[in-house]
């Protein structure tokens, strides 16, 4: 079945909304509280540690550590900066400018004599830093970790940024509608935190404005799918506190917590809205890394004439993130980001690996950390921005035009682009418009500038041993705990690696990295999930279920297209139209025919898909975002037994030498495309050799 609508909270609730918000409109000079500053921005960074790596990294040898903070400024009088939501109205220091202040951790040879040139940045994933890549440490690289996103707690081993709160211009608090989903895993009377979500849940809330809920414009509700009708929790029977054993209900006022008569009840989602106060200027996060990276790479020294460690080494820089730090950086260069504050190119290439969507991170009341479910977040932030690349895209069912290259193309300043995809990403994540028109009638030409890698048959926890749902529920949650053991397909990481070398290969060498490997309309290797043909496995059920992508509406002064302005209408309304949600065809095992097919999938012994179903009777809604595995009969007795219409490991290949011989063959073609590394080739066939599939 293929979900395709939801129902919003009466009209009188919204109504009540838009009477709560409060402040002003958002990043026009005319509110600026301070007058336009006449200095450049000053940038400082201050270096806390110096640590040596272990061990040592081919020719280049030995690597250090480098842990500190980089502090900067943002002009609001300088249109680069115009498209910050709120930036008019956040404090400035006696510079006239707006501070804020970035941990990094910088990884570079100690003989810098003997780095290549390029600057790979990891963006962290909200708060986590990525550590060193030995192969690309035994090629001379310098790796940046430095923190954008503004609502990650301070923890041990996070890197953080603290970004202003935007003020009316008479200094009191600016408040508005905000929205979140609080998803109680078991039976609690314990309060849940704020802000909730299932992703979401561990970064830093905002405020309400006040504690009292039974003002306008506070709201819980609960409902078991996304579709069901939002049954009202009454106002008596929840509270802004916290909650415990020996504090029930009512417990002790807390605006970060939420407790509610009775407990929590598993069953349920409950959303939340209340009106929230002293929104954080996120997008400052967007200038930030626009700046550190800009000064990493060109400048001597700081403001204060600190030296920069990596000074006059850095040629090529080159943009690394996963998951929703792969959104951040699609967000960073469809905002207009890649181009620093002389007009040059911040990133020579960016590689956004299974970030399907844009990140929500330039709007007041930003919600960097959400994602898109089936059931819970599947009307979040984050899932309307533009997923097309071309300037030239045409949205028929927004009635909107350009891409998320559009600004770029217009200055000159697009990076080289790599976008990878699990097969997940089309299943939970409606990609499926980035290569379709919105109707999804026709596949889409990609800009020159970018290549599109499905790896087919993978799930979005790239590289994850195959586990049990339950295994995967105990180390992630109960809301990973799929039906099916998860899929390991582990050979996918081997295809990564290589492509982060054609990235670097296109950047400095100007060498033309492989084609785009995606599902396509005019093949048939992409079509809706009733279309499907997925072989009848025993002991499971192909449901099509896949998540769908509504056109919705905040309100009048938020920007969709942009995730930008200020949303005044939550719930989002629905406008009566959906883009096409469609999903890759598979073979007649079950596995994708499109895309890159890693060596799991290339000789495979099982079928692997980028859905899991979930094992909560009832609920409609895919395991996380997880994958399954369904392993072949090993022999054909064991396959007639067993009813399966699929071949099994004996008729595929007789015996392990055949099994070997047609993994070699798949090792070497991967080799040959330039989707695996000559030396990671060699180490899986040697693996495959210690652990038989056949006797």
């Amino acid at each position: 079945m293929i979900q395709k609508s939801f129902r919003t909270v009466a009209t009188a609730t919204v109504i009540s909304l838009l009477s709560a918000c409060g402040g002003h409109g958002g990043s026009g000079l005319n509110a600026s509280p301070v007058a336009a500053a006449s200095t450049a921005p000053q940038f400082k960074i201050a270096i806390t540690s110096t640590a040596d790596v272990p061990g040592t990294f081919g020719s280049v040898g030995a690597y250090e550590k480098i842990t500190g903070t980089f502090t900067g400024e943002v002009d609001p009088s300088d249109a680069a900066n115009s498209n910050i939501q709120d930036l008019s109205l956040a404090p400035r220091n006696a510079n006239g400018k707006v501070e804020y202040r970035s941990d990094f951790i910088l990884i570079k040879p100690k003989d810098m004599s003997k780095a290549d040139g390029v600057l790979r940045y990891d963006a962290p994933n909200r708060g986590t830093p990525v550590g060193i890549d030995p192969y690309f440490a035994s090629r001379g690289y310098v790796f940046l970790s430095a923190a954008w996103q503004g609502d990650v707690p301070a923890a041990t081993g996070s890197v953080t940024l603290q970004v202003p709160v935007a003020k009316n211009p008479d200094g009191s608090s600016i408040t508005g509608p905000y929205r979140s989903e609080l998803l109680p895993n078991v039976a609690t009377t314990d309060s849940l935190p704020l802000p909730g979500g299932a992703f979401n849940y561990a970064m830093q809330p905002y405020a309400p404005a006040s504690l009292d809920n039974t003002q306008p414009g506070y709201v819980l509700t609960r409902r078991v799918n996304e579709a069901d009708p939002r049954q009202l929790v009454p106002a008596s029977d929840w509270r802004f506190a916290k909650c415990s054993a020996g504090q029930p209900f009512p417990g002790t006022p807390d605006g970060g917590n939420i407790c509610v008569n009775g407990g929590w009840d598993p069953a349920y989602m409950y959303e939340l809205v209340y009106v929230a106060k002293d929104p954080k200027v996120m997008g400052v996060g967007l200038a930030a890394l626009r700046d550190m990276i800009t000064f990493f790479r060109g400048s001597a020294a700081d403001s204060q004439g600190v030296a920069n460690p990596v000074a006059g080494s850095i040629q090529y820089t080159i943009a690394s993130g996963v998951s929703q730090s792969g959104a951040f950086l699609k967000t960073f260069v469809h905002l207009g980001f890649n181009k620093n504050l002389a007009g040059a190119k911040v990133f020579d290439g960016v590689f956004d690996l299974v970030g399907a969507r844009q990140t929500n991170i330039n709007m007041r009341f930003a919600v960097p950390g959400g994602a898109a479910g089936l059931r819970s977040d599947h009307t979040s932030f984050g899932i309307s921005g533009t997923r097309a690349l071309a300037p030239d895209y045409v949205d028929d069912v927004a009635q909107r035009t350009g891409g998320i290259l559009s600004r770029c193309t217009a200055s000159n300043t697009c990076p080289k682009f790599f976008i990878t995809l699990s097969a997940n990403e089309f299943w939970s994540a409606t990609v499926s418009p980035l290569l379709t028109d919105a109707w999804g009638t026709r596949d889409l030409q990609q800009p020159e500038s970018a290549r599109i890698y499905f790896l087919a048959s993978s799930h979005h926890l790239l590289g994850l041993p195959s586990m049990t749902g339950a295994q995967l529920g105990a180390l992630l949650g109960p809301l990973w705990d799929g039906l099916y053991q998860t899929n390991g397909n582990t050979s996918v990481t081997l295809v990564v690696r290589a492509l982060y070398q054609d990235m670097e290969q296109w950047v400095v060498n100007g060498t033309q990295p492989p084609d785009s490997q995606v599902p396509r309309i005019d093949n048939g290797t992409l079509v809706w999930s009733n279309r499907v043909n997925f072989p009848a496995i025993p002991g499971m059920k192909y449901t099509g279920l896949v998540n769908t992508f509504p056109l919705l509406a905040w309100g009048p002064q938020f920007t969709p297209q942009d995730e930008t302005g200020i949303a005044t209408q939550l719930p989002p309304s629905y406008l009566g139209r959906d883009y096409a949600t469609l999903v890759p065809q598979v073979d007649a095992d079950g596995n994708d025919l499109a895309g890159i097919r890693s060596l799991d999938v290339a000789v495979p012994v099982a079928t692997n898909t980028g859905w899991n179903t979930t094992v909560v009777p009832g609920r409609i809604d895919q395991a996380g975002l997880s994958g399954s595995m369904f392993p072949f009969a090993k022999t054909e007795a064991d396959r007639v037994a067993s009813g399966d219409p699929r071949l099994s490991i004996t008729a595929r290949y007789s015996d392990e030498a055949g099994y070997m011989t047609k993994l070699q063959a798949a090792a070497n073609d991967l080799v040959a495309r330039r989707f695996m590394l000559q030396a990671d080739a060699d180490a899986a066939i040697a693996a495959a050799q210690a652990a038989p599939v056949l006797p």
